[in-house]
Formats: structure tokens, C-alpha cells, sequence
């Protein structure tokens, strides 16, 4: 009997394993859930999606409508993926938009606004800080004892 449910088992094993294509894509973990889009990219979405909130706002939309475009704004800032300083400023932005989300729900629309308004400027500073310039590379090349004695690296 024992020989008998192992050989099922054995059977159900390798035709569930055969089943699946070879090439399918295979997702471990949050991997899978972002990174669908440069961090340009998803820098230029997300304050996209924030210019939309701002443009509810003003064209006096529901407030269903502006916290679904600040909701969307926070999703999609979770494609910007560059490095820990991005992403650490990236935090700060969207601390910006959860204010103005909070104060989308309280009724204040001017406070909203403003909140809506430093995100954008915080997204859009987070550009240049995933392009490093010459200097930085070469900083980050050199070895460290060679940069406290601003000796050149041979």
C-alpha cells in the first residue's frame, strides 16, 4: 500500500512539474510587483499622476476622484528604484502625498494643494539624483585612502 501512495505521489509530482512552460517567467517576491518601468520613467509617471490631482482639484472634482489620483501617484512612485539616496528622498515625497491625501479627506483643498504641489517639486528633484556626474564616478572609484590624501589612483 505504502509503494502504491508513493508511486501517486511520485506521478502527480512529475505531471504537475511537466505542466509547466519552460520559459514562463518566474516571479519571487516583491521582484515581480515593481520595477516594470525605469526610475525616469516612473518619475515622470508619478508626477504625471500628481499634475492629475492637481487638475482635479482645481476643475472642483469629487474627492473620490483626487484621493484615487494620489493613490495612484503613491503606486507608481514605487517604480522609482535607483539607489538608497532616490529612494530615501522618494519616502519624503510621498510623505508629502499622504498629507495631501489626509487633507483631501478633512476638506481642506488649499492645504492639499500645497502638500500636492511640494511632492511634485521633490519628484522632480529626485532626476537629478540618479544621474551622477563625472566627479561622483570618479569619487566612488577612487580608494578612500586616496581620496583623504587627494592622491590620484594609479
Amino acid at each position: 500500500m505504502n509503494l502504491l501512495k508513493s508511486a501517486v505521489v511520485a506521478t502527480a509530482l512529475a505531471l504537475s512539474l511537466g505542466s509547466f512552460s519552460a520559459t514562463a517567467d518566474v516571479c519571487l517576491g516583491m521582484a515581480c510587483m515593481y520595477n516594470k518601468m525605469t526610475p525616469i520613467e516612473g518619475i515622470n509617471a508619478t508626477v504625471g499622476q500628481v499634475n492629475e490631482a492637481l487638475k482635479a482639484i482645481n476643475d472642483k472634482a469629487s474627492e473620490d476622484v483626487i484621493i484615487g489620483n494620489i493613490k495612484e501617484a503613491l503606486a507608481v512612485s514605487k517604480e522609482i528604484n535607483a539607489n538608497d539616496k532616490v529612494d530615501r528622498n522618494r519616502n519624503r515625497a510621498n510623505d508629502y502625498l499622504k498629507k495631501a491625501r489626509g487633507a483631501v479627506k478633512s476638506g481642506d483643498l488649499i492645504t492639499a494643494t500645497e502638500h500636492l504641489k511640494e511632492a511634485e517639486k521633490r519628484f522632480i528633484e529626485l532626476k537629478g539624483m540618479i544621474d551622477l556626474s563625472l566627479d561622483d564616478r570618479v569619487s566612488q572609484q577612487t580608494p578612500m585612502i586616496n581620496r583623504i590624501l587627494n592622491t590620484p589612483d594609479r
